[in-house]
């Protein structure tokens, strides 16, 4: 049997960093609660031919490497950043360079950090319409977390600690016989 592989990708070059910490978060609960694989990159991990790409083929090894991780992957947890309302131009690049078929049905998790609640529906009107094109199946829970969830880099709200726990949740319909409720009733 084939472990599930959980592969998140922040948006962010920032070390340390909230939007990495929160995909970090997500990837390790899917992991745990379903005894997935997970791999969390940001975009230091890409590197800097991401910027100097004009193709998937321009990128170096490296980076090659990070998006076929991230296109062969079972589940995808993205998160961005917000800048002025929206997600960074180099991170909307790395998702440009993946063909739209790579990633139809696969589920993916979205989410966004920002400074405050100014963003909160980032993830609804920039995030979601984006992995919509590519056919994906974006969970239906999508979080947003602003600083005060935060505390060390680390999620500390409990609120936002239950929209994480509802997103994880629902890889449970894509992922039944690997549910934690289906191996408990066996």
């Amino acid at each position: 049997m084939m472990t599930v592989r959980v592969v998140g990708i922040a948006g962010s070059f920032n070390q340390p960093s909230k939007t990495r910490s929160l995909v970090h978060h997500l990837a390790d609960l899917a992991a745990s609660r379903y005894g997935f694989s997970q791999t969390v990159y940001d975009l230091n991990d890409v590197g800097p031919s991401l910027g100097s790409a004009l193709w998937r083929s321009d990128l170096d090894a490296r980076a090659k490497a990070i998006l076929d991780d991230i296109v062969s992957s079972d589940v995808l947890v993205i998160g961005s950043p917000t800048y002025k309302g929206s997600y960074p131009g180099l991170f909307k690049h790395l998702i440009d360079l993946i063909d739209p078929h790579e990633l139809k049905s696969k589920p993916v998790i979205i989410t966004a950090t920002g400074g405050g609640d100014r963003h909160t529906l980032m993830v609804e009107h920039q995030l979601r319409p984006l992995f919509g094109f590519f056919m994906a199946h974006t969970l239906p829970t999508a979080i947003y977390a602003s600083d005060r969830d935060f505390s060390d880099y680390n999620v500390t709200s409990e609120a936002l600690g239950k929209r994480i726990d509802e997103a994880v949740s629902e890889l449970g319909a894509f992922f039944p016989l690997t549910s934690p409720a289906l191996v408990a009733a066996e």
